[in-house]
This record gives C-alpha cells, structure tokens and sequence, in this order.
C-alpha cells in the first residue's frame, strides 16, 4: 500500500514540475511560433507577445497552452491555414488570426479541431478567414467569447464562422459572428450547447442544424442575416429565449423547421421577420410562451405538420397570424394572445368567449397567389376576410384558438 502511494506522490511531482513556460517573441529565445512548439513538452504554456507572425501552418501536436499577449496577429497570407489541433488538451487563448487561406476542396479553417478532445479556443479574433473555427469529430470543446467576422459576399466563396461537423458535447459560448455563410453550423452533432452568442449580417443562416439531436441553443440573438435559423432533420432541440429580429427576405424566416421532431420553443421573441417561424414536416413541437411582433408571417404551418401545440404566446402586430397550405388541422392552438381578436368576454375571466380563427381568407389567397400582395390593405380584401369569419368557406375548421387571452401575456 505504501509504495503505490509512494508511486502516486511521485507522479504528482512530475506533472506538475515538468511544465515550464516558453517564451517568443523578437527578443526572446524563440522569435517563431513553430520553433517554441518544436521545443515545447505536454502541458507546457507557450506565452506569444504582442508581433505580426507569418508561420505558413501553425501545427499543434503536444498538450500545450498557447496564449498570445495583446493579441498578437496570425496571418495566413490568403494560402494557408493558420492553427491546426491534433492534440487532446491544447487551449488557444489571446489570438488575432487574418487572412487564411480559400478552397473549393478543402475546408480551410482560421483554427481546426482534428479529431481531437478537450480543447478551449477562447479569446480571439478572427478577420478575413474562409471557415472561422472549425472542429472535425471534436469532442468535450470550448469555443468561448471569439469574434469572428469575414467579407465575402456570395455563399460560395464564404465558409461558416463557426462549424462543427460529427462533433459531441459542444460548448458554443458568448461568440460574436457576422459576414460569414451561416454563423454557427451544426452537422451530425449531439449533446451540444449554444448560448449567448450573437450571430449577425451572415449571407445565409444565422444558426443551421442538420442531422444534430438533443442539442439545446439558449439566449442567442440573430439579426438580420439571410434566415435566423434552419433546423433539418433533426429530434430533441431545445430552443429557448433567443432573439429573432430583421431576417428578411423571399425565404427568409426567424426560424425554419424542416423534417424535425420532439423538439422545443420557449421564451423566444420573434420581430420584424418575413416569417417568424416556418414549419414543414415538424411533428411533437411545443410552441410556449413566445412573443411574434411585427412580422409579415408570425407562422406558417404547412399541412404536413402534426402534434404542434401552441399555447400562450403573444401574436402582437403582425401582417398574418397564422398561414398554412391546406385545410387539415391536427395541431392545437390554445390560450394565445391575439391582438386582431374582435370578441369578448362577459364573464370575465380573461378568455374570450369565442374562438379566434387567425388564418384569414385573405393569407389563404397570398399562400396560392403571393401576387395578390399588392392588394393589400384595400377594401376588398377586408370585405373577403370579414365575410369568412361569418361564412367560413376557404380557410380550415379546425384551425382554431378555442380560449384565446383578452390580454397578452407578460413575457
């Protein structure tokens, strides 16, 4: 029993007095990046002051701490990638990193995960990168209070910010991305979180999921990017109090729900998008206490939809309610607050005594004919809607709010 003590007590020395710190810079022993990491041991801290350094490749292949000192610049020189990790356990920390390399074959990165556990890129700023931070079968990372911003302006010459590809257990956290292809990309990624990062101005999606389950994306807020954010073929999302405002466009929507299932929406506020949220495909959703403000569609649930529950969510100030493609309804809309609700409430218990119908004639029209848009607003188009709520003909029965709210919730 003593000497396996004795054995662990000596080990415990070794680690923790084997690491030393190595210092580059112009007047230190080492002057490159690349020559500190030749000299460098696991668990060695690698300290870079405050230069412009153009290293080609920065490989990564030991168990060190590499922090830079006033942000010291990488440059990639429009040909390389800058950092590669292929070490479990390396942190990079304090970086500016410009101008990596552009491929229509490989995935160029500022900074690259290789199959890799454990690793912590925080602090830095990216400019001018193809793919931003990129991790490839990463598992247990930290990607952490990055701001990461490109200039490309056609989808296929831009990477995305941040890209996760067969990763688990991600930590998105408190980033700041904008110009890239899609801000965030999840891709066959589980267990993950993204929260308090702010995507903006990305030419196409501020956030995208595909094939990535029981991933949860908390307190972010995309901005007047191409869409908010898609999420495809995916079960066991959690979507909560995130910030969806001024993604405009054609086909663009604060949230687009595609092939998706058991998944959640909570506490999310939806603002001036052409549609708040877009569902196709979706099945076991539940709808709770969101805010839609000012949106052209605060939602669009096509028929192939089931099992959406909707209850207790503000629909304040939008053009449309609620849009749909066809006249089966196996979803349920309950105690919402709808402010184009015209009936009342003699009992007064805060719940109207009449259903409320939110798609209106007129939506029905647009879905089938969106030409009929430039006859919005006149006469006969409020005469057709006033005349369905009295004659129900084109829009569905069963598409209702049975107890909507006399007040709109304090969300």
């Amino acid at each position: 029993m003593k000497s396996v003590v004795h054995v662990i007590i000596l080990t415990f020395l070794f680690f923790s007095t084997n690491a030393t710190t190595i210092r580059v810079g112009n007047h230190q022993l080492f002057h490159t990046i690349n020559s500190a990491l030749l000299a460098a041991s696991d668990r060695d801290t690698i300290l870079v002051e405050k230069n412009v350094y153009f290293e080609k490749n920065i490989e990564i292949t030991k168990q060190i701490i590499l922090k830079g000192i006033d942000y010291p610049v990488l440059d990639g020189e429009h040909t390389y990638e800058i950092i590669s990790i292929k070490a479990d356990n390396v942190v990079v920390d304090g970086f500016k990193l410009q101008h990596s390399g552009v491929s229509s074959l490989v995935d160029i990165a500022g900074i690259k995960i290789y199959n890799k556990h454990n690793t912590q890129i925080i602090n830095n700023i990216l400019d001018d990168t193809f793919f931003g931070i990129y991790s490839q079968y990463g598992i247990n990372c930290i990607i952490r209070n990055n701001s990461l911003n490109a200039h490309r302006t056609e989808e296929q010459q831009s990477g995305n910010g941040i890209h996760c590809w067969k990763s688990d257990s991600m930590q998105i956290i408190g980033n700041t991305i904008s110009g890239h292809r899609d801000g965030i990309y999840f891709e066959f990624v589980t267990h993950s979180i993204i929260w308090r990062n702010y995507s903006f101005k990305n030419l196409r999606y501020g956030l995208h999921f595909m094939f990535s389950n029981d991933d949860a994306y908390v307190t972010n807020r995309f901005e007047n990017n191409g869409s908010g954010v898609s999420v495809m073929y995916s079960h066991g999302v959690k979507m909560f109090n995130n910030y969806f405002k001024e993604n405009w466009g054609d086909a663009a929507y604060g949230i687009l729900l595609k092939e998706i299932s058991d998944s959640y929406i909570q506490g999310n506020h939806f603002e001036k998008n052409t549609s708040g949220i877009y569902m196709e495909g979706a099945v076991r959703i539940d709808v709770t206490r969101n805010t839609f403000k000012n949106n052209g569609w605060a939602l669009k649930i096509q028929a192939s939809c089931m099992d959406i529950d909707l209850h207790e969510n503000n629909f304040i100030g939008n053009t449309f309610d609620v849009g749909t493609n066809g006249s089966l309804v196996l979803n349920k809309f309950d105690k919402n607050f709808w402010d184009k609700y015209e009936g009342y409430d003699l009992n007064k218990d805060k719940i109207g005594d009449v259903p409320y119908r939110p798609v209106s004639m007129y939506s029905m029209i647009v879905e089938k004919y969106p030409s009929a848009m430039m006859l919005f607003r006149s006469f006969i188009t409020s005469l057709m809607d006033k005349t369905e709520k009295v004659i129900p003909s084109l829009t569905p029965e069963n598409l209702k709010d049975n107890s909507p709210l006399m007040k709109p919730l304090p969300l």
